[in-house]
This record gives structure tokens, sequence and C-alpha cells, in this order.
């Protein structure tokens, strides 16, 4: 039975290798916009909203510090597509991982067992990192993880169905879960923001049929005040922060099925890429989320899924993995992406560095190089010439490994 562990894999391909016969051929494009979407995510470490209040006047920080932060509310920067990024490509992967496991004759149920477990390792790894600054487990299910561990065992379900039926249970999903908020009562017109974390001075709410999306103030939020309080807490849970939600883990699903659909049109096609199939996949998708959100439908919110937002993002993750899947499989321009590829064979090594070594990391430059090491820079640069520090330091931790073929295995 699987689990967190960290194994000496078999050599696998390089950038310039190709495929061994009678095997499946690596995606070099999958893993490079893995990588993409991991290094959004430790890059965080950059600091570019330190360095865009050091210069205020700069549009061109203001931008880089606009895409390495969320959006208020509705809408997206890029930042907003590091989790749908991450969560696709496990829906991507999937038809591959059930194709190995079937090769080497698992029983369905051998593979059901090893996908259940799959799920409580991402689900506790999420709860511990979410932890790791809590005087006690803080037991909260929002992450990344967390959401992706809730929602796997029905997508790999799901993945042994026709595909008329995977789409059926999208829909059902999506347009399931909008009903259920739209039926939710609207906060009441004197309701109390303040007293579920949300500042006067705060000015992304909706009006009117919207307001059902508002921060806060329905269906999840009500969810989590009941289900978060049966855990041991410090305190009672009231609010979260950010407005993060439990049951965002039900139309995340949704995203990890787009990518289970992506995945199985890339499989089909091989030796070829179903390139057209996928751009009119994203202009489908991209243009009904917009229509869902101008039409006060439903709104784009990515902090708390809505079925606009899974339509949204996936969108854009189908276009992401176009431009990956042209350039580097069509057009066979790899050297560049080996980067990227050294950081998305390696994700989950990757997201424990980012979450558990990044203090741990600048401490010892302060340490060892004196307590502001790179001032030489300037302050308003400083925080950011740390962070490519740090950010170099974890890439050669991941190129350590996998010159070693050591990957972090669930």
């Amino acid at each position: 039975m699987a689990s967190l562990t960290l194994e000496t894999a078999q050599p696998q391909p390089t950038i310039t290798e190709s495929a061994k016969p009678n095997a499946p051929r690596r995606n070099i494009a999958v893993d490079a916009y893995r990588g993409l979407v991991m290094l959004l995510m430790m890059g965080e470490v950059l600091r570019f909203g330190a360095v865009s209040r050091a210069y205020p006047d700069s549009r061109f920080w203001h931008i880089l510090a606009f895409n390495q932060s969320h959006v208020e509310w509705a809408g997206m920067s890029l930042h907003d597509t590091i989790q749908p990024g991450f969560t696709f490509l496990v829906g991507v992967a999937l038809p591959y991982s059930i194709a190995s496991r079937l090769r080497r004759g698992e029983s369905f149920s051998r593979m059901m067992l090893h996908t259940l477990w799959r799920a409580i390792l991402l689900i506790a790894l999420g709860i511990f990192l979410r932890s790791t600054h809590s005087v006690m487990t803080n037991f909260t299910f929002e992450d990344t993880l967390t959401q992706i561990g809730l929602g796997y065992p029905i997508a790999f379900l799901l993945a042994f169905a026709r595909p008329r039926w995977q789409w059926t249970a999208l829909g059902i999903i999506l347009v399931g879960y909008w009903a259920a908020w739209a039926l939710y009562p609207l906060p009441a017109a004197d309701f109390n923001y303040a007293a579920v974390g949300v500042p006067a001075d705060w000015h992304h709410n909706f009006t009117g049929f919207l307001a059902h999306w508002n921060k806060n103030s329905n269906l999840g939020q009500a969810f989590d005040v009941w289900f978060l309080n049966l855990f041991p807490r410090e305190h009672p849970f009231l609010f979260n922060g950010g407005g993060y939600l439990t049951l965002s883990f039900i139309p995340t699903l949704g995203t990890m099925l787009l990518g289970l659909a992506c995945g199985r049109w890339i499989k089909a096609a091989e030796p070829d890429f179903p390139l057209r199939r996928m751009l009119q996949a994203a202009g489908i998708l991209i243009a009904a989320a917009l229509l869902l959100h101008f039409s006060h439908i439903c709104p784009i919110v990515k902090r708390i899924w809505t079925p606009a937002w899974t339509l949204f993002s996936g969108g854009v993750c189908f276009l992401f993995l176009a431009a990956f899947t042209w350039i580097i499989e069509v057009k066979q321009i790899r050297r560049w992406a080996f980067p990227l590829t050294v950081v998305g064979m390696n994700s989950i090594a990757a997201y424990l560095i980012a979450e558990l070594w990044g203090r741990f990391i600048t401490n010892s430059f302060q340490i060892h190089l004196g307590l502001r090491p790179f001032m030489i820079f300037g302050a308003g640069l400083e925080p950011l010439m740390m962070g490519i520090a740090v950010m170099i330091t974890y890439w050669l931790i991941l190129y350590w490994m996998f010159q070693r073929k050591l990957f972090l295995r669930i």
C-alpha cells in the first residue's frame, strides 16, 4: 500500500531522451506545466508586494505584485491559477495512473484502497502543514491538499465511467452546487459583516441575487461554523479570514474532472496531441463563465470556488497546457523547460520545501552572510534579492533529488 515516502525511482526520461520501446512516453509538457505551477507557489518568497510598496510609482512592480497575490474576491490574478492548475493536473494524470496500474495487473479493489489511502494522506498532510504555527492541530480543510484529498476518490471512480457520464457528473456537481447556494437565504439588510471578519471598508460584496456569494455570509460559511467546531480547537471557529471554505472541494472536484477529460483526450490521441480540442474547450469554458458572471447568475470567485470559477479557471488551465504542449511536444522546443521539469517531476517535495523550509533557509543566509546580506542592492530590492537566493536554493535541492532519481510519492 502506498505511503508518503522518499524513494529511489527507476531512471526517468530526461528532456532529450526518447521513451523506451513499448513503454508509455512521458509527457514533458505536463511536467513543465506542473513545474510552473509549483514555482509560482514557491515564488511567494520573492515578495513583489514589498518591492512595489518601496517603489509606489512603478507600474512594473505594481503588476508583478498584483499577480503574486490573490484577488480580494471576484476576478483572477496569475497567483490565483496555482491551485486550479495543480488540481487540474491531478485529473490529467489519472488516466495514465490507472493504465499503469492495470498493466501491472492490479485489481480494482487494490486500486481503490490505494486511492483512499492517498486521499487520507493528502488530507492529513494539508492539516499538518496548516498546523505548523499553531499550539494544537488546526483542523481546516480549505487548502489545496485537503481539497484534492476530499474529492480525489470520487474523481477516481468517475475515471472508470464513460465520458458522457463524466460530463453528466460535472454538470450535476456544478448546477447542484450553484442551486444550493442560490436557495440559501440572503444575508439580512442589517447583517453584521464585521462579526465575520469583513471590515466596513471592504467594497467587494455583491448586491442583488449575487449577494448569495458574498464573503462569510453564505452557505459554505454556515456549514463551516457547524462542521469545524466538531473538532477540538483552541478557540471556536467563527470565520475564515480569507473567506475560504471546506465545501469548495465539491466544485474543486469539477476542476479535477476537467483535467480528467483533458488527460483522456491526450492519451487517446497519442502519438498526436489534441490541441484544437483543448483550445475549443478553453474557449467554451471561459465564454460560459463570463456569461454567468456578467449576467449576474454566478460570479467568478476563486476564494469560494464558485461554479463559474470552475469553468473559467478550467479554461485557463486548458490554455496553459495547450501552450506547453504546442511548444514542447509539437515544436520540440524543450531545453528551456528543463528547470520547470525538475520541479514538476517532484511536486510534493517542492510543496513541502516551500511550506516548511522557507524561514529556515532565510535565517541560514542571515546567520552566515550577515543579518541583511542583500542590502547592497538597496532597501527596496533587498526582499527580492533574498527571495531570489531562497528560490535558487529550493531549485538546487530539487535538482539534487532529480539527479539521484529521488522522488517524493504519495
